[in-house]
């Protein structure tokens, strides 16, 4: 008897040890998650737990987005879960989301799973007419989420409207010009085939360093009014401050570089920047929304921090990670390499077959403004595509290496039989 009553204590007790929960939902780009929290839990604990499920080591460009009132706001790392201002419905819901962007894509983002996410959220900022995209870097930008998607072009698989279902283009840019779905499936797979041999990563690597040039990429915008009363826009972003004017999100009226601020200052919803050369009038100015002004603030001390970060050595875990990107690439690439097919030596050459893959690069690291490999023209009430090719460059494939030096070899014994 005595036994029963003690085991029934030690059941009770460890049952009241167990710590209470509470049900988290977390949307990635492609994904959804759902967590057993503690309510004791931090901001920080959530957000770890979430990077190790998605293996995500490049942490610091991510954060846990949520909206209160139509009002964007992100999880703090060292405040409770539920002492935030979220629904306390369960299953509470986070929205895993880049928070800060990086100044060169191919440079700073080593992971695969963080360009895939990068490439996911860019894309859809590009559907949405979020980031604005001229029609000729549209189509261009399509091909290449295509070949992501779909993998090499190939006629007897990739018939006509297999782009039927799929949402590629801006609505904005399809309704500007005379063309059917058909026509415009014609253009963005004529610049998919030339993607050839291109994987996954590679493909959506492209697209980012072509939309990292875009105007509006990684820009959050707040309306906000100067000192004067006068309503403005403000951009915040990796490279500093911009002032725009409401009716134009592309150009901006004044900017401050990270480097050319001395300080940035917060106090009674007003912000003050004062730039580093004395001659420069300080700028102030308000939004009207305590959460607004929070955020800004959180944008610009996390945005001027990686800039400066940048700008300094690779910490350890970053130089770690970089090594082992460097040698799963080397890895890819010579397996890549030895699965191919036996080239002739015209091919081998670069005379002729993957040769085009070199003539439709994108000029990475070049304003859209400029002149691209594709360029849009109007003819006869429609919209044409006109591709700039440069001249054949030599390709030489090791399977060419060996077979001219086997011709050699050959060549030199006729040659020194013949004197003997």
């Amino acid at each position: 008897m005595a036994g029963a009553i003690a085991s029934r204590m030690s059941f009770s007790s460890l049952k009241r040890k167990q710590p209470k929960t509470f049900t988290v939902r977390i949307v990635t780009m492609d994904a959804e998650m759902e967590f057993n929290c503690e309510m004791k839990w931090k901001g920080k604990d959530l957000f770890d737990l979430v990077c190790r499920t998605l293996g995500l080591r490049e942490t610091w460009f991510f954060g846990l987005q949520y909206t209160i009132k139509d009002t964007v706001a992100w999880l703090k790392m060292d405040k409770k879960v539920l002492d935030h201002d979220v629904s306390k419905e369960e299953p509470v819901t986070f929205h895993f989301l880049a928070k800060f962007y990086p100044e060169n894509a191919e440079e700073e983002l080593v992971q695969e799973i963080t360009q895939h996410l990068f490439f996911l959220q860019v894309k859809k900022q590009i559907l949405d007419e979020k980031i604005y995209c001229p029609p000729e870097a549209s189509v261009l930008l399509a091909s290449y989420a295509v070949q992501a998607k779909y993998g090499d072009y190939d006629p007897s698989v990739h018939k006509r409207g297999f782009l039927a279902q799929e949402e590629l283009l801006p609505k904005r840019v399809i309704n500007l010009y005379q063309m059917t779905p058909e026509m415009w499936e014609e253009r963005i797979t004529a610049w998919y085939a030339e993607h050839r041999g291109r994987a996954r990563d590679e493909a959506e690597m492209e697209y980012l360093k072509i939309a990292q040039d875009l105007e509006m990429y990684g820009v959050n915008y707040f309306a906000i009014r100067n000192k004067k009363g006068t309503e403005l826009l403000l951009g915040v972003d990796a490279l500093g401050l911009h002032i725009y004017d409401p009716e134009n999100r592309l150009t901006p009226k004044i900017s401050f570089p990270w480097n050319e601020i001395r300080n940035i200052s917060y106090s009674d919803k007003e912000f003050t920047i004062k730039p580093l050369d004395k001659k420069i009038d300080v700028f102030k100015f308000n939004s009207s929304k305590l959460r607004v002004n929070k955020l800004i603030l959180q944008l610009c001390i996390g945005n001027h921090d990686l800039f400066m970060r940048r700008r300094k050595a690779d910490s350890l875990e970053v130089q770690q990670m970089k090594a082992q990107a460097r040698e799963e690439k080397a890895r890819k690439q010579v397996s890549k390499t030895v699965s191919e097919p036996p080239l002739s030596l015209s091919r081998g050459l670069g005379l002729g077959g993957r040769r085009n893959l070199h003539c439709v690069r994108s000029a990475a690291g070049q304003s859209h403004v400029r002149s691209r490999n594709a360029k849009e023209y109007w003819q006869g009430g429609h919209f044409s595509t006109q591709r700039v090719r440069t001249p054949p460059s030599i390709q030489v494939t090791w399977q060419g290496l060996l077979f001219c030096c086997f011709v050699c070899y050959l060549t030199s014994r006729c040659f020194f039989t013949g004197h003997s």
